[in-house]
């Protein structure tokens, strides 16, 4: 039994390091919030619009950023075992991965953006969410390009050069947004289109920004003596596959079982999507905070196991776990008392304001779930644990939890309520099953190094 005290050094450690990667993690997720924002003012079928275009897109980053996510463990471990060299070419073999998944993913989105049509979905909005999908979709580029020199640095502990960068490119987002959709300075208004140009623009001076600071700053000199257009490892290449496309089909299962529910919601009507939208903006703003927490248990957890130090890891991790349970019950408490103000910050229409207010409230009820699980899937990642995780996530949202969501909605008659329902409880389930497996492994490989190991007496 760890003593109280012991988990006061790792409050602080875990806060100095999860805080940064909240406000990054909070800035990609405000671009969208500030589009949708500035977009509502045009009207709710552009709202729609852009709803249905960020369930793809929203699809593809988060894969795009789990595939990133590999870096981070493989470089902590490498840190915690004081080998540059390694952390050095995992960042090579990491930028050819990012640079490749980035152009992929635009190119299937430019081959299949039709498939909107065939969603049943107002045609009106389609119309309007292809060309700000193409947009936004090319944004992936630079965007992976700034995660591989992130998730670098956030491997190495050092999480506040990309916070800085990504809150500068939040507010050159927000003005371009101003005059791009609106039409300033002489421009002509351009609409929802005007917002996914904002974002390109921001997401190339993100790219640049950072890896001028991982390319120039002089702590980082070693690491980059093993970086080369050459001389490439299958394996290390394998290694970061065999953890990145788990990790980025972990997102896809979460974000894409939101994304098929945007589409069951759509069924129901343009301003009922586009409550949907208010509502899961919402929700992605304390995800994407608590999801800064789970980045600081891969990090905690990876370069503890490099040090083989299993004890401290998981007083690190359950540190963590206590803390996002904390934030994420605050998180709840605002969306309840805030239920029919946060819709009217969005849109001024009276009908999309008393649709969204309920499932603000379902959001509030799901923030502690919600929490758990994120950090668990960072927790597990640290590890390298990442193939069954991606297994409980497929069965908690795509098993039980869209199917659930379809029968409350539509043959229970609860309407859009219903589906968030069925997603509450799909969070619920996956935060129970990989906290169980975080602690069961890590019980296992303390027991074995405690076999291996002999006793020291101090």
């Amino acid at each position: 039994m760890v003593k109280k005290q012991h988990y006061i050094p790792h409050l602080k450690k875990n806060f100095a390091l999860a805080y940064p990667v909240m406000i990054s993690q909070l800035g990609h997720v405000m671009v969208g919030v500030a589009d949708s924002m500035m977009v509502g003012r045009l009207g709710a079928t552009p709202l729609a619009a852009a709803s249905l275009a960020n369930v793809i897109f929203h699809l593809l980053l988060t894969f795009g950023i789990g595939v990133s996510y590999s870096i981070t463990p493989l470089v902590a471990a490498a840190d915690g075992e004081n080998n540059t060299k390694q952390a050095g070419l995992v960042l090579k073999h990491g930028f050819i991965l990012n640079l490749l998944a980035g152009f992929l993913l635009f190119l299937i989105v430019l081959g299949g953006n039709n498939v909107l049509y065939f969603l049943d979905q107002p045609k009106e909005v389609v119309t309007l969410a292809i060309p700000y999908l193409n947009i936004v979709t090319l944004s992936l580029i630079p965007l992976l390009f700034f995660q591989t020199f992130r998730q670098f640095a956030e491997g190495l502990s050092l999480t506040r050069q990309a916070m800085i960068v990504v809150v500068s490119a939040n507010l050159i987002n927000v003005g371009l947004n101003h005059v791009f959709i609106f039409g300033k300075l002489g421009l002509a208004p351009m609409g929802l289109n005007g917002a996914g140009w904002a974002s390109l623009i921001a997401r190339v001076l993100m790219a640049l920004s950072i890896f001028g600071y991982v390319y120039f700053a002089r702590r980082f000199k070693v690491y980059w003596q093993h970086f080369s257009f050459r001389n490439y490892s299958r394996e290390l290449f394998n290694r970061l596959l065999k953890i990145g496309i788990p990790a980025g089909l972990q997102f896809i299962f979460e974000v894409g079982a939101f994304g098929f529910s945007a589409v069951m919601i759509g069924w129901l009507g343009a301003k009922t999507l586009a409550a949907h939208q208010i509502a899961i903006n919402l929700a992605s703003i304390s995800y994407m905070a608590a999801s800064g927490l789970s980045a600081a248990a891969t990090i905690r957890v990876g370069n503890q196991l490099g040090r083989k130090d299993i004890p401290t890891l998981r007083t690190a991790a359950f540190t963590i776990y206590s803390m996002v349970l904390t934030f994420m019950s605050f998180c709840a408490l605002v969306f309840f008392l805030g239920r029919n103000y946060f819709p009217t910050i969005y849109i001024g229409d009276a009908e999309v304001i008393s649709l969204a207010a309920p499932l603000i409230v379902i959001a509030g009820l799901f923030q502690l779930s919600d929490g758990a699980q994120v950090v668990g899937l960072g927790a597990l990642r640290g590890m390298e644990d990442v193939k069954i995780p991606t297994i409980y996530t497929f069965v908690a949202y795509w098993v039980i939890a869209l199917p659930l969501g379809y029968y409350l909605g539509f043959v229970g008659g609860w309407g859009a309520n219903g589906v968030w329902v069925g997603l509450s409880v799909g969070l619920t389930l996956a935060a129970i099953v990989l906290m169980v497996r975080f602690n069961r492994l890590t019980r296992e490989l303390a027991l074995s190094y405690e076999e291996q190991e002999p006793t020291v007496v101090y």
